[in-house]
């Protein structure tokens, strides 16, 4: 399978399961289309009606060059991953390698378009104890085996409302390192109200990551990032978040915005973060109800779609001048990549990765907490729920029939699980509108790549 097309002045092909990345020229670009359709000679003949100036010789030199490609597996290269597929999570089988502590159910932010429900995730206002989170990080250690790195990231709600328990959590963590052979990675996911010196000392510290949220400009974030009052955040949070860069040097952190109905012109919320300062970004579609007055309409598709590839020439341009900044969703490496487990298996919701709830409840991931059909079991007993385990260990990018003719489905591994269940009712489904937008993003991550090594050149 290959997937041709044009953008930013360059003419891709790229060879779905090789993971190859050709730049052609036009003459190449159509050829290596009809390639496959139709004999030599008949390619030829099209070749040669369509482009006066080039020689039959030209033409038959070029053919043998696309075979030589294919014989050497990077054009045309076969799909050898499906036979695998299901085999693929076996041998992590009751491996766990992340967890997403949800420290508080509670939030100082009353955003409206807020998928946990204002921190609260449908049910009551909570915080983890000590306790709880102590035995979530032995139920880490026990059920990660053999592994060595280990992942745990603070989530709320807004877990800096519960930052002693925090604290004691990392402690407990790192007093155990040694002993167990393992190392472990905090990350700490923030809307910055209660960042002050003690935090920023201590995430500098101990968190290997920082995940801030601000969407932009001043305008769109006080639309939604309010409190309890409904006073925008914007303020407040600004400078606290310039002075947690400045002292981790503006790097392992990333600005995390939403954008929505009421902004699918992100690109000027992108330009407002690089004005304050801010170099690390993310930039997510809102994930909500259909109904919800957030939502991103089928109208905001065409902007949206508009943004990402002038976002591209934006980064683009900027690499040229010295002064590149990182967009999460932008960040591909043509030359290695995710192993195929990976790119096959996706990000292991439900059997690598799961969710701890304030009570020791086990969820698939954060998105899932508060949906009981999904519970899966809790950190005193472990995973009991083993029906729903198996779902997700069954999850992958061949489970779903809609994903088989996608160029893009080695680089999302079928998408997320969440967003299908909430689109469809199923974590096997697809949620159309995130595919287009990850197709979207795919093209331009590859475009910019692409045309940085072709600089280097």
């Amino acid at each position: 399978m290959i997937h041709c097309y044009k953008l930013g002045g360059l003419n891709i092909v790229l060879d779905v399961y090789s993971g190859s990345v050709h730049v052609v020229d036009e003459v190449a670009y159509d050829m290596i289309g009809m390639y496959q359709q139709c004999d030599r000679e008949r390619l030829v003949a099209a070749m040669l009606d369509k482009y006066p100036n080039v020689t039959r010789d030209e033409l038959l030199e070029g053919c043998e060059q696309i075979e030589q490609l294919k014989q050497a597996g990077v054009l045309f290269a076969p799909d050898t991953f499906a036979p695998i597929a299901g085999q693929l999570k076996e041998k992590t089988s009751g491996v766990v390698k992340a967890l997403c502590l949800h420290v508080a159910h509670t939030c100082n932010l009353n955003c409206s378009y807020c998928f946990a429900s204002q921190g609260k995730y449908h049910g009551d206002r909570a915080v983890m104890s000590y306790e709880v989170g102590k035995q979530a990080l032995d139920f880490l250690i026990e059920n990660s085996k053999g592994r060595r790195n280990l992942e745990v990231d603070f989530f709320g709600g807004e877990p800096l409302m519960n930052f002693d328990v925090v604290k004691q959590l990392v402690a407990y963590a790192r007093s155990r390192e040694k002993e167990c052979g393992k190392n472990f990675r905090f990350t700490l996911t923030t809307n910055g109200v209660l960042i002050d010196d003690d935090v920023i000392d201590f995430a500098n510290r101990e968190m290997s990551n920082v995940v801030l949220s601000l969407d932009g400009r001043r305008e769109v974030h006080d639309r939604f990032r309010v409190d309890h009052a409904g006073n925008g955040s914007w303020e407040r949070i600004v400078p606290k978040f310039q002075k947690l860069v400045k002292a981790r040097q503006g790097k392992n952190y990333y600005m995390r915005g939403t954008f929505t109905h009421a902004n699918p012109d992100f690109l000027k919320d992108i330009e407002t973060m690089l004005e304050l300062g801010f170099t690390e970004l993310s930039m997510e579609p809102v994930v909500c109800a259909p109904d919800d007055p957030s939502a991103l309409t089928p109208e905001d598709l065409p902007i949206v779609l508009e943004q990402y590839e002038k976002l591209a020439e934006l980064m683009l341009e900027r690499h040229r001048q010295g002064k590149p900044f990182t967009f999460y969703h932008y960040m591909i490496d043509l030359k290695g990549g995710p192993c195929i487990y990976k790119r096959v298996s996706g990000c292991g919701s439900g059997t690598e990765y799961m969710a701890v709830t304030p009570w020791g409840d086990l969820y698939p991931c954060h998105q899932f907490v508060g949906e009981e059909a999904f519970k899966l079991g809790d950190v005193f007993h472990g995973v009991t729920n083993h029906d729903v385990q198996s779902e997700f260990a069954a999850c992958n990018v061949y489970s779903r029939p809609e994903c088989a003719d996608c160029w893009a489905k080695l680089y999302c591994s079928g998408g997320c699980a969440a967003n299908a269940y909430h689109a469809t009712g199923a974590i096997t489904g697809v949620y159309a509108y995130g595919c287009d937008l990850f197709r979207k993003r795919m093209e331009c991550a590859i475009m910019l790549e692409a045309a940085k090594s072709l600089d280097e050149q």
